[in-house]
């Protein structure tokens, strides 16, 4: 069922890195077989060795276009409720989230611009994008597709049993990002709970892009607890994955 589904983001980010390693690799073949100094070798060489490590930790950490794996698992372990996707997308977290808790509905929220465009691609409507994956995923009786901005969310106060915003927020400038907290926080019932994925600023992501795909609002991990805190969220859990981080977090009743 999953072959079906395209999350749309660009080949460089799962390929890039191994077709970069199979050009080094074809130059220093060529070095070899015209009998150069070896001493050619050691630019294409290092950069072929440091290419296809950072690929194989790419598809096997990141993995954009494959599937999402729940990050927290103590996230809406009672495995119902109402949840509202900030910043879906072409609903990989909003997959991740119907398949681990399949009692659950979902609201899958954004703006489908031209933010969305230059991340995911022109040439399609990104609400039928986003319903085709739900489909070939079997998810989309239990998802309801909205457009809406997070920072100014077009819900009731208390709407919602869990709220989710995976790789989305952190693409907020500073106002942005407390607004799309407090909008959450809004519209998050008391004592509901609100999973938060960011990319992470440490060394596997330094080592695999360098500075090419660091967001200009990439924040400490000490700061998300305290924006959330500002917003009326308290943290419970967070922990790491390749190039992520994650928090759990819970609305005071």
């Amino acid at each position: 069922m999953h072959s079906h589904i395209d999350y749309a983001y660009p080949w460089y980010l799962s390929y890039g890195h191994l077709t970069l390693a199979a050009l080094g690799l074809a130059v220093c073949a060529l070095i070899v077989y015209c009998k150069w100094s070896k001493l050619w070798l050691v630019v294409p060489g290092a950069i072929t060795l440091w290419a296809a490590s950072a690929g194989v930790m790419v598809l096997s950490g990141l993995n954009v276009n494959g599937p999402m794996e729940m990050p927290a698992q103590n996230f809406l372990n009672s495995g119902t409720g109402k949840v509202l996707d900030l910043g879906a997308g072409t609903g990989r977290s909003s997959i991740m989230l119907l398949e681990a808790r399949p009692k659950t509905t979902l609201v899958a929220l954004d703006l489908f611009t031209e933010s969305y465009a230059a991340h995911f691609g022109k040439g399609f409507s990104g609400q039928e994008k986003l319903l085709a994956n739900l489909q070939a995923a079997g998810v989309e009786n239990r998802a309801t597709i909205v457009t809406g901005d997070m920072r100014k969310l077009p819900f009731a106060d208390a709407s919602f049993d869990g709220i989710l915003s995976c790789y989305a927020m952190d693409h907020l400038g500073n106002k942005g990002v407390h607004s799309a907290m407090s909008e959450a926080a809004r519209v998050l019932k008391p004592g509901g709970e609100f999973l938060l994925v960011v990319i992470a600023k440490d060394a596997w992501m330094s080592y695999v892009f360098g500075p090419m795909l660091l967001h200009s609002s990439m924040r400490a991990a000490t700061t998300w607890p305290e924006i959330m805190k500002e917003a009326g969220l308290e943290t419970i859990e967070q922990g790491t994955r390749p190039a992520t981080l994650f928090y759990v977090a819970r609305k005071h009743p």
